[in-house]
């Protein structure tokens, strides 16, 4: 999976950009009691374990 899907699917499920620092993103959203990291760097390629990590936490997969 490539960040900037990660991104898209991050907006999906609807979690939006809070704060933006260089290529580090912060995702929330109401009702979400802490943000999201993400180190975007567009099409480059996201490390498996990473892009897990982020969407189980989040509850976007099982």
């Amino acid at each position: 999976m490539k960040f900037s899907e990660l991104a898209k699917l991050l907006e999906e499920h609807g979690f939006r950009i809070i704060k933006q620092k260089g290529s580090i993103r912060y995702y929330g959203k109401p009702g979400w009691g802490r943000l999201i990291r993400l180190d975007y760097h567009g099409a480059k390629e996201v490390p498996t374990g990473t892009s897990h990590a982020i969407l189980k936490s989040d509850g976007i997969k099982g």
